[in-house]
C-alpha cells in the first residue's frame, strides 16, 4: 500500500513534507499495561513503510504519555529508533511536555520548560532529535512570551529544533506566533468536536465547511488563523478517542485503567445518546465502501491543505487504514451530508472532565 497524500508542515519547519495523516502513539503507553514492544513498533513501521520516498510520517508522543504521568512512551520510542535506526529519518517526531511533574496541570515557567525538555532528550537517548516540542495546554499564571522566548533559548541550544503550540485559541496563537514562527498548533478536531460555535454560524469562507469562524476559542477559528500564519494544524482523536469507530458500545468494552473511562461523554448517563451520531455516519460510511473510521478522518482532512488528523493506533492493520484515509475523496455533496448529522447531533458530555485550560 502507498499513500499519496502529503501536505507540509509550517513556520520555521514550512520545507517538511508529511503523510497527510499522523501517527498518535499516547495509547501505545498510557495504560497500567502498556503495549508490547513488538505490537508498538510494527504499528509505527506500517504508517510510515506506507509512505511515498522523502515524505516523513509526523509521530506524536508525550513526556507524561506513560501510567501515572511516567516517560514511559518516551522509553518505548527510543527503544524503537535503537531497535530500527533506519526509520529515523522518515519520522519528524513532536513531543508534548511543559506540565507539572506528575499533575495535570500546564507550568509554562522558563526552569518546568527547561527541565521538560531536556527530561524528554535524557529519555530519548540521542536516538532521535526532538523535532517538535509543544507546551501541552497554554499557562495562564505565565506570559506566553516568555515561555515561548525559553523555547526559543532551547531552540537556539540545539536542544529542539521547532516549537508548536497546543489547545489555545487563534488570540493565543497569534501571539505565540508573533515571538516566533510557531511549525504546528494541536487541537481536537472531529465530528463531534466542532464547538458550539459551528451550530450559530451559515459563513462559507472555507469551501468545504459551512460553519461560523467569529470566536477566537473554536476549531474554525484556530484552523482560519492557522492558514493565515502558515501553521499546520494537527487534529488529535479525529475518531473522538475511538468513539466514532463504531467498535465501542458500551463503557465495558474500554478496558480498566483506561483514562476514557473518566471521560464525560463515555459516561453511561451520555453514551447510548451520543450512540446516534456513530450510527448516521457509519451508514454514510457504508453507502462509500469505507469504514467510519476512515469518513471521519476524511472529513477532518477536507477542513483545509494544512489540516493533520492525527488518529492514535497500537495495531499495524488499524494505523494502515487510518493512513489510506488521507486518500478518500469526498464530493461536496458527501461533505454537506456529513455537516448535517453533525450540525443535527446533539452531543452530550464535555471533553474532558477537566475543562479549565482548554483553549487558553
Amino acid at each position: 500500500m502507498c499513500i499519496r497524500a502529503t501536505t507540509s508542515l509550517g513556520g520555521t519547519a514550512s520545507n517538511v513534507i508529511v503523510g497527510k495523516v499522523a501517527h498518535g502513539l499516547m495509547t501505545m503507553t498510557n495504560a497500567p499495561k502498556p503495549v508490547p514492544d513488538e505490537q508498538c513498533f510494527e504499528a509505527i513501521k506500517a504508517g510510515v513503510d506506507a509512505l511515498p520516498p522523502g515524505t516523513k510520517m509526523f509521530l506524536n508522543g508525550g513526556e507524561f504519555y506513560g501510567h501515572n504521568f511516567s516517560t514511559t512512551n518516551l522509553e518505548m520510542i527510543a527503544r524503537f529508533f535503537e531497535q530500527y535506526p533506519d526509520y529515523v529519518d522518515k519520522t519528524f517526531l513532536s513531543i508534548k511536555g511543559g506540565l507539572k511533574p506528575g499533575e495535570r496541570l500546564p507550568d509554562g515557567s522558563p526552569a518546568n520548560l527547561r527541565r521538560s525538555v531536556e527530561l524528554i532528550n535524557e529519555k530519548l537517548r540521542g536516538t532521535k532529535r526532538l523535532d517538535l516540542f509543544q507546551s501541552a495546554r497554554v499557562d495562564p499564571n505565565v506570559s506566553l512570551e516568555e515561555s515561548i522566548r525559553t523555547l526559543v533559548e532551547l531552540k537556539q541550544e540545539g536542544k529542539l529544533d521547532h516549537i508548536g503550540m497546543s489547545e489555545c485559541s487563534a488570540e493565543t496563537l497569534r501571539r505565540g506566533n508573533a515571538v516566533h514562527p510557531i511549525a504546528a498548533v494541536e487541537i481536537e478536531v472531529s465530528p463531534w468536536e466542532y464547538g458550539e460555535e459551528a451550530k450559530k454560524g451559515t459563513s462559507s469562507d472555507i469551501i468545504f465547511c459551512n460553519f461560523c469562524w467569529s470566536s477566537s476559542s473554536s476549531i474554525w477559528s484556530v484552523i482560519a488563523t492557522a492558514e493565515e500564519l502558515n501553521i499546520a494544524v494537527i487534529a488529535y482523536s479525529p475518531l473522538g478517542h475511538g468513539f466514532l469507530t463504531g467498535q465501542i458500545k458500551r463503557l465495558e468494552d474500554i478496558p480498566e485503567g483506561d483514562f476514557r473511562r473518566s471521560l464525560p461523554r463515555f459516561q453511561e448517563d451520555n453514551f447510548k445518546h451520543n450512540f446516534a451520531i456513530v450510527d448516521a455516519l457509519t451508514a454514510i460510511a457504508r453507502s462509500k465502501n469505507v469504514t467510519s473510521a476512515q469518513l471521519s478522518i476524511a472529513w477532518v482532512v477536507s477542513l483545509g491543505k494544512h489540516v493533520i488528523p492525527l488518529p492514535g493506533s497500537s495495531h499495524a492493520e488499524r494505523t494502515r487504514e487510518n493512513c489510506a484515509a488521507g486518500d478518500i475523496e469526498l464530493s461536496t455533496e458527501d461533505i454537506t451530508e456529513i455537516n448535517s448529522v453533525i450540525n443535527a447531533a446533539d452531543v452530550k458530555g464535555d471533553r474532558y472532565a477537566h475543562q479549565a485550560y482548554l483553549w487558553g
